[in-house]
């Protein structure tokens, strides 16, 4: 790749922080800064802030993930409230190039090329070389993707799986869909599977135990279940993980995961040893007759601090590499 291209700017923009890295060179990612979206008006105002930190570099090619279905110019987040152009963005910071894609696109960009060290085994075989693998996990919402094999390499799918109905398991599942569908209307996975999902299954089992519900964060959940100092935090916890057992093998069915399936976000990295002894694997194994299916299918916790942007770096060397100088989003 010509020297031009670089230096290259990248973000992985979530519904709580935004990520910028600058990549120098193949591979050569540096001056990595995390900024807090509500801190800034607008996205620009984010950018144009990381971009004097770092001594206002000129750029020239860009590239984004972000937690939105890229459909249009115009953008919307999901759950944050900044609303922008993408050509007004290219414009602003007079880019030749400028892709977005969904932040779950990048995160399976970035299993293509991750290393060991920064995964987590939980439960399962090595899994199949060169087999579909399934990318899922909860943050601020609850992010879906996966990757497909094609000839040498792996198409990294788009979509917004975390927006499937939620499909409860068992009776205390049932009751807490209630409680949201009660609140919500239509619940999704990621009515649960999130940050302020954990909150919400606090909030259904404090209510049918009629206790006061506490102001709480998920933050505070995780550290009382985690010292064992609230019996109701701990089985707030545990169904969260069980919940998210349930989604992950309904996803790895879907794909037909045998490749394995991976769990990124920030949450579940905060607790990873509890995660192993939770019934995460237990529910993720029990579908019936395809339990032995699941058995073998590895789940792994991706560790890795900065996978998005590694992940978007991915996108935007293939787009350079065969889409040069034409307009294009993943």
């Amino acid at each position: 790749m010509q020297s031009s291209f670089y230096p290259r700017l990248l973000a992985d923009i979530g519904g709580t922080n935004a990520r910028f890295g600058l990549e120098l060179s193949c591979d050569m990612i540096e001056h990595i800064r995390v900024l807090s979206c509500n801190d800034y008006e607008s996205i620009i105002d984010a950018i144009m802030a990381y971009l004097l930190q770092i001594g206002e570099p000129k750029i020239e090619y860009a590239a984004f993930a972000i937690a939105k279905p890229i459909t249009n110019d115009y953008m919307q987040m999901t759950n944050h409230h900044w609303t922008f152009s993408i050509e007004t963005i290219k414009q602003a910071l007079g880019l030749k190039e400028l892709i977005l894609i969904n932040d779950f696109t990048a995160q399976a960009y970035s299993i293509t090329k991750i290393n060991a060290q920064d995964l987590v085994q939980v439960g399962g075989t090595l899994g199949e070389k060169y087999a579909t693998k399934a990318v899922l996990g909860p943050g601020t919402g609850l992010g879906v993707s996966g990757l497909i094999p094609c000839d040498d390499h792996y198409i990294a799918l788009s979509g917004e799986g975390g927006h499937v109905s939620f499909s409860p398991f068992d009776d205390t599942e049932v009751m807490i869909w209630q409680y949201a569908k009660n609140k919500f209307g239509h619940v999704s996975a990621e009515r649960f599977l999130s940050g302020a999902g954990l909150v919400l299954i606090y909030e259904a089992l404090a209510k049918k135990d009629g206790a006061k519900i506490a102001e709480m964060t998920p933050q505070l959940i995780s550290k009382q279940a985690l010292i064992d100092k609230s019996p109701l935090c701990s089985l707030t916890l545990d169904i969260f993980c069980a919940m998210l057992g349930t989604v992950s093998a309904n996803l790895a069915l879907t794909l037909g995961a045998r490749g394995g399936v991976y769990l990124c976000g920030g949450i579940i990295p905060q607790f990873i040893d509890y995660f192993k002894k939770s019934p995460f694997r237990t529910r993720f194994e029990d579908k019936g007759r395809f339990k032995a299916y699941l058995a073998a299918i590895p789940v792994y916790v991706v560790i890795a601090r900065y996978s998005g942007i590694n992940g978007v770096a991915i996108a935007l060397n293939n787009y350079l590499q065969k889409n040069k100088g034409k307009a294009w989003h993943l």
